[in-house]
């Protein structure tokens, strides 16, 4: 059988889950369909998500369309939990984007497609909930076009919409038309004869929508069921199915780290090419014990996976999200907007504090974009955030998995460093309060190169050990510059090195007082780096969303002076109608505080969408971090520390 990795995406409360539910229901996997506000479906097995109604991680179940085995992802549809839809996003072959046939398209939703378009992903969408008082699925068509930038064919129109009596029927008007813009062969039959055969058309369609020139549309509703079936039958037959190669070397991406009953690490992972079998090694002492695939509904025990399928792997003691198995893939790299708050947790009782740690390192594990940052100067832990609902999941699960009570500070927003010129300094080793020479020169990169180092020196000037000594603590170190946040896109080059030989007695006894060892160079780096820096000079940097704002044309005025108060730049507004539509930038710290001011400025009727964009310059006076690494930039707190722990 052909296998098809299929997401499901939509904005929060538009209906995927439910649809979900009713796509295994239609293919025979379940036998009752689970309801979201009863907390009883297949997919949302967390108790947060049935408490709360919404996906927080994705979810894969598989069922069978035909002759094709469709691995399905649940996706989570609310702006905090962006980022785990964007990893499942890499490992698709196509994806169903639900938009609501009531709200219509939500902020959420042109996020998503955002997302899908640029990764190629083909996509059909369907219009849920018709049969709900204020269905308008045909005046969403154009929205679709404009809106999303789609190019929406309509597979069939809806009946009696708006009622519980609504149904789809099929229909391709317009189809031959859409299709001729693109295939000279249907343009060429379409003028000499008359018309084009429904098989001819169907096939061009089904290229059209793998290369996503086309994207069909179906209507219906999860509730009712109707226009399901049509649904399916677009998935088989215009959703291209994975071709991996299985002669290949295995070739697979981690997309999901979950933990077992026995505290064991699962690595959901999606094969490209080649074989995973058990007993297989994927890394130095890395070996699969065990390998679960999906099938009908369920995670069924195999010796292999091939390429194409998703399975669950056991024995990945120290896998990450992102990882790769096996012969990586060209351009495969993934790219998250940075998280844009951090927040510290603490626990209700002091004396969890190491067991906090602890839990927060496992669910650091499932979603690296939480990011510890762990104080042990003031003996504290902050999480970076998308969002405020993250707060509240991080909460709910440290206590019912860890038995943890925790409350979290006020959120603060996470700002950068960039450097500004070029900064130098050097310690010799005869001067140096360590048995080492270091010296290093600091300066700008471009923008998103990330941090380089370099060797101005020769290469067997030291042993190999001091120079990984020394670039390893330079990136350590860059993770709190001057004002004390994480320094970005900069070169650094090692300009000066030194170390005193190993010495011994006559009868043979190493003498470290003076030889120079690696924890020397670790230790002299910090010094060097930051006197570098403070000459380079770095200036502070915060995130700045792009927005998109649509409000009452009338209101328009009224809502310039408070977008600009929130320190909100636009850079485009335009007048349709009724609606004014505004866009521009706006710093991440000031969405929350606009999102709350808008309801009563537009009568309710103003929609936001903003996502991160880039850094820019923050006002003055810079925003300081504390500091977690006993501060460098004070020599004598530095050297009190660090010679006390030697």
């Amino acid at each position: 059988m052909r296998t098809l990795n299929l997401g499901i995406l939509a904005h929060v409360d538009a209906g995927k889950t439910s649809l979900t539910e009713r796509l295994l229901h239609a293919a025979g996997v379940i036998d009752e369909l689970g309801s979201v506000d009863d907390g009883s479906t297949r997919t949302d097995t967390l108790a947060l998500e049935r408490q709360r109604g919404i996906t927080i991680k994705a979810a894969v179940v598989s069922f069978p369309i035909g002759d094709v085995t469709v691995n399905l992802i649940d996706t989570p549809g609310h702006p905090d939990f962006i980022a785990e839809v964007e990893r499942v996003l890499a490992v698709l072959d196509g994806a169903v984007l639900v938009v609501s046939a009531v709200e219509g398209v939500q902020p959420q939703t042109r996020v998503l497609t955002r997302a899908l378009r640029r990764l190629g992903i083909p996509l059909l969408v369907f219009l849920n909930k018709v049969d709900r008082g204020g269905a308008r699925p045909e005046a969403l068509l154009a929205d679709l076009s404009r809106r999303l930038g789609l190019c929406p064919q309509p597979m069939g129109a809806v009946r009696d919409a708006g009622t519980r009596a609504a149904t789809f029927v099929p229909g391709e008007s317009g189809l031959a038309d859409l299709l001729a813009t693109r295939s000279d062969s249907v343009l060429a039959a379409f003028v000499e004869d008359g018309g084009v055969p429904a098989g001819t058309l169907r096939a061009e369609l089904a290229v059209q929508t793998a290369k996503s020139w086309i994207h069909p549309v179906y209507a219906g509703s999860a509730i009712t069921g109707t226009g399901v079936p049509e649904l399916m039958t677009g998935i088989h037959d215009l959703l291209p199915a994975t071709h991996g190669d299985e002669s290949a070397a295995p070739s697979g991406t981690v997309f999901k780290v979950d933990r077992g009953a026995a505290g064991e690490r699962l690595a959901y992972v999606r094969m490209f090419d080649g074989i995973l079998a058990v007993r297989d090694r994927v890394g130095a002492g890395t070996k699969v014990t065990g390998i679960g695939v999906f099938e009908n509904g369920a995670l069924t025990a195999r010796s292999t996976v091939s390429a194409g399928r998703i399975a669950v792997v056991r024995g990945l003691s120290e896998v990450r999200i992102g990882d790769t198995l096996g012969r990586p893939r060209p351009g495969a790299q993934q790219h998250f907007a940075p998280p844009s708050l951090e927040t510290v947790v603490v626990p209700d009782r002091p004396a969890d504090a190491g067991a906090l740690h602890a839990a927060l390192t496992e669910l650091a594990e499932q979603d690296p974009l939480i990011n510890l940052r762990r104080d042990d100067v003031r003996d504290e832990t902050s999480v970076s955030l998308y969002g405020e609902v993250q707060k509240e999941v991080i909460q709910a699960t440290l206590a019912d998995e860890y038995g943890l009570a925790v409350t979290f500070r006020e959120s603060t927003t996470i700002c950068v460093e960039r450097v500004v010129g070029t900064g130098a300094a050097y310690e010799l080793k005869h001067e140096a309060p360590f048995l080492a020479t270091v010296g290093l020169r600091v300066e700008p990169g471009p923008v998103d190169s990330g941090t380089t180092f370099r060797l101005g020196v020769e290469l067997g000037s030291m042993p190999p050990a001091f120079f990984v000594a020394v670039e390893e603590t330079v990136h350590e170190v860059l993770s709190a510059g001057p004002h004390g946040w994480r320094v970005l896109d900069c070169v650094v080059t090692m300009t000066h090195s030194g170390y005193y030989a190993r010495q011994s007695h006559a009868h043979g006894t190493f003498d470290k007082s003076m030889s120079s060892t690696a924890g020397d160079f670790r230790n002299l780096t910090p010094l060097v780096l930051m006197a570098a820096l403070r000459r380079a000079r770095t200036a502070v940097h915060e995130p700045v969303h792009h927005f998109r704002l649509e409000v009452p044309a009338d209101l328009l005025g009224a809502v310039l002076p408070v977008l600009a108060k929130h320190r909100a730049l636009p850079t485009d507004t335009s007048t349709a109608g009724p609606v004014a539509v505004v866009e521009g930038d706006i710093p991440a710290a000031r969405v929350h505080a606009l999102e709350t001011r808008l309801p009563s400025l537009t009568r309710g009727e103003g929609v936001l969408e903003s996502a991160f964009d880039h850094y820019a310059p923050a006002p003055c006076p810079w925003p300081e971090r504390p500091r977690t690494d006993h501060n460098p930039l004070d020599r004598r707190e530095y050297l009190l520390h660090v010679q006390r722990r030697v």
